[in-house]
């Protein structure tokens, strides 16, 4: 099941891939050295026998987790997982080879030619992951370490209240992400003389999320509108030590 999920569900091998170039790192096999393949006397050297030092014992085969062949060449079934390297090493010190027949190398490398450590395609990938640490660093530090929405009841529209003011409800959801318990400051803006019906600060343990229902009170004669765009305030601290956010809302109402 491993194999089957690695070969054919894991999107690493596919993208990997458009990632390589003839100077990556990969498990290859080294066909100048090991062909001809094939069983021989250990009393004779390959040379003699007109083979490789590859004596097709399949061990590198059955070791391999995907099931692979390394000797076809670079597979994206291969996972660089380096037990067909350990396999073959044993066999070249049974038989008295040098080791590193199926070796961590580059094609351009297995081909004889030099490999380059800084070319274009790993200056690019470089400079694009220090850009993403980089981007990661500058959202860790902007976040915003609390956070405010607000759910307008819609089951009625407006109210007047005994006082003659439009009121209108709302559920204010307050997200404390300080590591400690935090007391935060709420007001509203947006409207003259508005009037709030609720607590206005509140104290909220740490990681936690508080629902508080509230009200708002305006004069009829104070609205310009029958929908106005007000903004909830939640704010906390002093000085360089304080946070406010601010997520904007409706107050519904009907003119006089």
């Amino acid at each position: 099941m491993r194999s089957i999920v690695c070969i054919h569900m894991c999107p690493y091998a596919r993208f990997q891939s458009t990632m390589f170039d003839k100077d990556s790192y990969i498990v290859g096999y080294d066909t100048r050295r090991g062909e001809k393949r094939g069983p021989r006397s250990r009393k004779t050297t390959p040379a003699e026998q007109g083979l490789g030092d590859c004596i097709d014992c399949n061990l590198c085969v059955q070791v391999c987790p995907t099931g692979i062949d390394i000797r076809e060449g670079m597979q994206y079934e291969c996972i660089n997982c380096g037990a067909c390297v350990d396999a073959c090493d044993q066999t070249m010190d049974k038989m008295g080879y040098e080791k590193g027949l199926i070796s961590y190398t580059t094609e351009h490398q297995l081909a004889g030619q030099k490999t380059e450590v800084l070319r274009p395609k790993l200056i690019g990938y470089g400079s694009v992951l220090v850009a993403m640490i980089g981007l990661f660093f500058v959202l860790l530090n902007t976040i915003q370490p609390m956070g405010l929405d607000v759910i307008r009841d819609r089951t009625q529209l407006f109210k007047e209240n005994d006082q003659g003011l439009i009121e209108n409800t709302y559920t204010l959801k307050i997200i404390n992400k300080f590591q400690q318990d935090t007391t935060f400051t709420l007001t509203a803006e947006g409207i003259d003389d508005i009037q709030w019906y609720g607590p206005q600060v509140i104290t909220v343990d740490a990681g936690n999320i508080v629902s508080l229902p509230i009200s708002l009170g305006v004069d009829p004669y104070d609205l310009k509108e029958p929908i106005i765009n007000i903004r909830f305030v939640l704010s906390t601290g002093q000085g360089d030590e304080q946070h406010s956010l601010s997520t904007e809302s409706r107050f519904i109402g009907k003119l006089r």
